[in-house]
């Protein structure tokens, strides 16, 4: 057997966000710098995955909440792009690399996962070829940094949930969710709008289109903080709306409703929200409208 250890590299480091780590450690603190810590200690945020140009500002409000002394444990949950998956899947990796510091994935809860013969293994190329997991590394190696021996990772691929899967998963990971150690991060962009993304919606009474957008997703981001995942599902099967991490937040809404059923009481609130691009004709419509919202929740 094969004692090698196997790291995924920064595959996006130089493109989606700076390969240089001292200047990449400097765009962080500038970020969050200018956020405020509300709502620390969070349990779980909610950020997004675009480029750090697009979206570093936006989740800076999310990281601010994270308290790297009681963290031990980072879940990250984040949707498939490339990958058909109908289930999650696992890392071979036992490294993530950053440009601030290498990352640990922690193997026994890996090994714990696995043996419930509900997760897949994603080679390694699917990983290194997946962003939405890998733009919350620096980020999350940053806000640990003050403890950045003492904690690891657990990195979860979600593939397209059905929602009978989404409270199976949920329920799995509620325990992990229970413990103040662990600190869950889901993954997700929310409306994706324009011919590219075969989405088009807009509520003319909203006023312009980016207006409309603003609208669905702060409608969907209200249902959000209900914490109830069957109002979700409902406004998802109404709206369509785009959102790319609706199966990582469905997961985590279930895991919620599990734990209330034991009387464990969360909350959750959004703080801040913001669009890549304000989308103001149909000309726009072949350029990305992601919006960057990030939420907390404790």
């Amino acid at each position: 057997m094969s004692n090698r250890v196997v790291c995924r590299e920064a595959s996006h480091a130089g493109s989606w966000y700076s390969a240089s780590g001292s200047q990449l450690n400097a765009q962080l603190e500038g970020w969050l710098s200018q956020a405020q810590s509300t709502i620390r200690p969070a349990r779980a945020i909610i950020a997004p995955h675009a480029g750090y140009t697009y979206c570093g500002a936006c989740a800076a409000h999310a990281y601010k909440q994270v308290d790297p002394s009681i963290t031990r444990r980072v879940f990250i949950l984040g949707p498939s792009h490339h990958v058909p998956l109908s289930r999650c899947a696992l890392s071979p990796a036992d490294i993530y690399r950053t440009p601030l510091y290498d990352l640990r994935i922690d193997q026994k809860v890996y090994a714990d996962l696995w043996k419930t013969g509900l997760f897949e293994r994603m080679s390694l190329q699917t990983d290194e070829d997946e962003h939405s997991i890998e733009m919350h590394l620096p980020y999350t190696a940053k806000a640990m940094e003050s403890h950045k021996d003492e904690f690891s990772i657990v990195p979860v691929l979600v593939g397209a949930l059905s929602e009978s899967k989404e409270q199976e998963y949920g329920k799995l990971l509620s325990k992990y969710l229970a413990d103040p150690s662990n600190l869950f991060i889901i993954s997700s962009d929310f409306c994706h709008w324009g011919q590219r993304f075969r989405y088009t919606y807009y509520d003319e009474s909203q006023g312009e289109i980016y207006r409309s957008i603003e609208h669905l997703d702060k409608m969907g981001m209200g249902i959000i903080e209900q914490l109830d995942p069957m109002s979700f599902t409902n406004y998802l099967k109404k709206y369509r709306n785009t959102i790319c991490g609706r199966h990582p937040i469905g997961v985590l809404l279930n895991a919620v409703a599990e734990l209330r059923k034991s009387g464990l009481e969360m909350n959750f609130t959004f703080l801040n929200y913001a669009q890549s691009s304000q989308c103001r004709n149909w000309q726009d419509s072949s350029v990305p409208l992601v919006k960057h919202p990030k939420r907390l929740f404790r």
